[in-house]
């Protein structure tokens, strides 16, 4: 099994940057993809960045490419988001998935980001 605890969310206003953590513990060898998702409300969980741990290629939605970073660091299994020119429209409680050679989906228990225009 896999633990996830994210933190960094916060409340910013448009234009500011922000920091999200996620550290996983437990069966990491077993992660194969590390990611970042969103759910606003009355909104579908939507992907925001993934980065794969065999090769650490990453994958962005359109709508953060250019302003959101997804980076990893190995050593002691944290995978973050930096945020930057962060817009009202990216408020949203944000959760990290871990995706695994067991083919089990975790997921973190979120937090929240606002941005105040």
């Amino acid at each position: 099994q896999v633990q996830l605890v994210e933190s960094g969310g916060g409340l910013v206003q448009a234009g500011g940057s922000l920091r999200l953590s996620c550290a996983a513990s437990g069966s990491t060898l077993s992660i194969t993809v590390m990611g970042w998702y969103r759910q606003a409300p009355g909104k579908q969980r939507e992907l925001v960045a993934q980065v794969l741990s065999r090769d650490g290629r990453t994958n962005y939605a359109d709508t953060v490419k250019g302003r959101f970073t997804i980076s990893r660091d190995n050593a002691n299994n944290t995978v973050y988001l930096q945020m930057n020119s962060l817009k009202p429209e990216d408020t949203a409680v944000y959760y990290c998935r871990a995706m695994t050679t067991t083919y089990f989906d975790y997921w973190g228990q979120g937090t929240q980001v606002t941005v105040s225009s």
